[in-house]
């Protein structure tokens, strides 16, 4: 089994895309619901909850965790994977949504830690829209530099927009909210506009139409689920030790809050009728 982790239920758009690109893998989502949203909390906090988690998936069998969620991926996922992971489950691996959202913005593999000569050189501004947490991580700004130091990065938070979206917000409300932000993010740039802006957070694919309708028509708007789908069946394929296909590609949902209440609100994220069960 593969588990995807996310603090509440943005991670679902991940495995919506992983389940339409893998269907004969089987999947068990867990959603810290109970302790959601993260972006309000500490790094310290995103650490601690992030490792009970991911042990709670390692603990029902599965062999290889996706963190779906960007704020545990940026604030937590490389302390877990140097400090926690390998002593307690070394056979086990957990991966990230930030890896191929950065190979995918700088077209250069991961393992290099400096630009090779094929990295872009042409001077380009990417923007990050993300929660607070991930924004003061520095993770995009620190791994697309290694990798492709013309690119200019450029980050703006978004503290509202997770909780709206959740609420199911009105049009009007969201769409003024995102150009807000945007307009916070244009200020960085002197009035000007980025090149491309990376939708952060997973919770954003729900509203990518309203960061299109801020942004100019020109800038590519790259949400991550396609992108973190294709990486992940690429990583499969390279690694067959892991998840091997199963016979009964049913899917599993967790949660540690209302089960009624997830269900419901992801059952939106997700694309089609889910019923969550207790962690």
């Amino acid at each position: 089994m593969i588990g995807v982790f996310d603090s509440g239920h943005g991670g679902l758009t991940i495995l919506r895309a992983l389940v339409d690109r893998l269907p004969e893998r089987r999947f068990v989502y867990l959603g810290d619901h109970a302790h959601a949203p993260y972006g309000d909390r500490t790094a310290e906090d995103i650490y601690a909850l992030t490792v009970e988690n991911v042990g709670r998936l390692f603990a029902r069998g599965c062999d290889l965790v996706l963190l779906a969620c960007n704020t545990a991926a940026a604030v937590a996922l490389r302390r877990l994977q140097q400090e926690w992971q390998p002593d307690t489950f070394p056979d086990r691996r957990v991966l990230g949504v930030l890896v191929p959202t950065v190979e995918a913005v700088t077209q250069v593999p991961w393992h290099v830690k400096a630009p090779p000569p094929g990295a872009p050189r042409d001077a380009a501004t990417v923007a990050i829209f993300a929660t607070r947490p991930t924004v003061a991580s520095g993770a995009y700004p620190r791994e697309i530099g290694f990798r492709a130091p013309a690119i200019r990065v450029v980050q703006q938070a978004c503290p509202r927009l997770v909780a709206a979206i959740e609420a199911a917000a009105p049009e009007a409300e969201v769409r003024a909210m995102v150009a807000d932000d945007v307009a916070h993010l244009r200020a960085q740039l002197d009035g000007g506009m980025p090149d491309s802006a990376i939708l952060g957070c997973t919770h954003y694919p729900l509203v990518a139409w309203a960061f299109a309708e801020a942004l100019a028509p020109g800038v590519r708007v790259l949400g991550q689920p396609a992108i973190v789908a294709a990486s992940f069946a690429d990583y499969l394929g390279r690694h067959p030790e892991f998840a091997p296909p199963a016979p009964d590609a049913a899917h599993d949902f967790l949660t540690t809050g209302d089960a009624a209440r997830a269900s419901a609100l992801g059952s939106r994220f997700f694309g089609r009728e889910i019923a969550f069960g207790p962690a």
